[in-house]
């Protein structure tokens, strides 16, 4: 009964949403849609997705433009592109854009990382120990930053040897750009082999 009643009353909540959505002015509606817009969308289009009349729409655009040009100017601009209306960075501010990307974005991967990166994802779940024998250096900093990064995670830790072995994860797999290991180029054979890995198995 009562997954009825929250069933009906979802429904009722949808079909109230065009009334409660004529009661928003349309300069409000217009500017939602057009921030979250990666395209050009042309003055119908807009009309049809805010429920206004086209005159109306294009008259509100002009509005929101001149605004928008001050004063006071804003860092964006609304320009007519390709046919269709879209919100753009002010030129002359993308400086201060490419500035705060520059600085969201994490530093580059040290070689010594990508070595320590390919060796796991090709012979996981792996030790630090058994990463360092391959590597023939310590490997202990590397795989801290590896750790951070979020690319490679504990896998378990050995009952016999407390060591703690290493696996790759799914963010590694979305910057690479691939579905699963499978997808790695086959060049695990190329590795050094590790003793070790007979006890194991």
């Amino acid at each position: 009964m009562t997954n009825d009643r929250e069933d009906a009353v979802s429904e009722s909540e949808d079909l109230v949403a065009p009334a409660a959505l004529a009661q928003l002015p349309v300069r409000a509606r217009l500017e939602a849609v057009l921030i979250a817009a990666d395209h050009p969308i042309e003055t119908v289009a807009l009309a049809a997705a805010v429920e206004a009349p086209v005159h109306e729409v294009e008259q509100t655009l002009a509005e929101l433009r001149a605004d928008y040009d001050g004063p006071p100017v804003r860092g964006f601009d609304l320009r007519r592109i390709a046919g269709g209306w879209q919100l753009y960075v002010r030129a002359g501010y993308e400086p201060v854009v490419r500035r705060m990307i520059e600085d969201q974005a994490p530093p580059r991967l040290s070689q010594a990382a990508l070595e320590t990166l390919s060796v796991i994802a090709y012979k996981q779940p792996i030790s630090r120990g058994q990463i360092a024998s391959i590597r023939a250096v310590n490997v202990d900093s590397v795989v801290r930053t590896l750790l951070a990064r979020g690319l490679i995670a504990e896998a378990y830790v050995d009952e016999q040897t407390q060591a703690t072995f290493f696996e790759t994860t799914n963010l590694l797999l979305s910057h690479l750009g691939i579905d699963s290991l499978d997808d790695l180029p086959p060049i695990s054979d190329l590795l050094p082999e590790d003793p070790e890995d007979d006890d194991l198995s």
